[in-house]
């Protein structure tokens, strides 16, 4: 019971675009020793791990995707490998070609959560009486579909991650066939009161990109624009993976590859949801 509900995580539609970027097996040292478990599986026990939060080691080997360990070694090898960089890009363009992405408008905001072991980006929260915590820090679209996500301390202020955040941003082809520059940033960005400063509104003027930034002791959250709940949306998704919601791993190696995977999933799932 437990393996075939595990295997509904990992698609297939996101198994035939993942397989072709994983490394290939290394070879073997030797004779004997545990034979190495199958990337799918060990893909299983990632999600798994993700969805519900667990702990690696209290990943159940009733569901057939080796220890723990494995599963967490696999996940920093392939973050290692470029693997889940290359898999959002993919899944993007992807996303482009069925015409899914909306580039009209994009939405910008961070979220903190609160960090069990502390680690690596981890700091004080000042929304959580100074607890350790770190903050994702999320872009998406018009329809809440995340494009990119960065990880930091909690003490960070969101203003800090928004030009790294909209730069690193992947660029994304356009549709299949049709000629064109691939595309990085929305014609028009909303967002809070975080990000009124003068060097965030410079640089959307610098880049062409239409600004919608709620002013500090002018504008209340109500009047944010109507695009603007698709970004509580977003987080909200994210949240919804158990293993994001409370920061157990304690390096950005560990962390990082999680939220992009959950980024992933959620787009996949729009792709698998309209046909594509």
């Amino acid at each position: 019971m437990a393996k075939s509900k595990q295997q509904r995580l990992v698609e297939d539609r996101l198994w035939e675009l993942i397989e072709p970027l994983i490394p290939p097996r290394p070879a073997a040292r030797g004779p004997g020793g545990r034979p190495r478990i199958d990337d799918r599986a060990a893909l299983e026990g990632i999600l798994f791990v993700l969805d519900t939060g667990c702990r690696w080691r209290d990943l159940p080997e009733e569901l057939g995707c080796g220890s723990g360990h494995t599963a967490w070694r696999r996940l920093r090898e392939w973050q290692d490998a470029g693997v889940w960089d290359k898999l959002h890009q993919l899944v993007l363009d992807e996303l482009s070609d069925a015409q899914l992405l909306d580039w009209s408008r994009g939405c910008i905001d961070g979220v903190s959560v609160r960090s069990k072991k502390g680690g690596e980006l981890t700091g004080p929260n000042p929304t959580d009486r100074g607890k350790a915590g770190s903050k994702y820090h999320i872009l998406c679209d018009a329809n809440g579909l995340p494009l990119h996500a960065l990880l930091s301390a909690a003490n960070t202020h969101d203003s800090k991650l928004f030009e790294p955040l909209l730069e690193t941003n992947p660029a994304v082809r356009g549709r299949r066939g049709r000629p064109g520059r691939p595309r990085r940033r929305p014609e028009k960005l909303h967002a809070d009161k975080g990000y009124d400063y003068r060097r965030c509104r410079t640089y959307l003027h610098r880049r062409g990109i239409k600004v919608r930034i709620a002013r500090r002791g002018i504008e209340d959250k109500s009047k944010l624009g109507r695009i603007r709940w698709v970004i509580e949306r977003t987080i909200s998704w994210l949240l919804r993976f158990k293993r994001l919601g409370l920061r157990y791993d304690r390096t950005e190696r560990t962390t990082l590859p999680l939220l992009t995977l959950a980024c992933t999933v959620i787009n996949v799932r729009r792709l698998i949801k309209t046909g594509f």
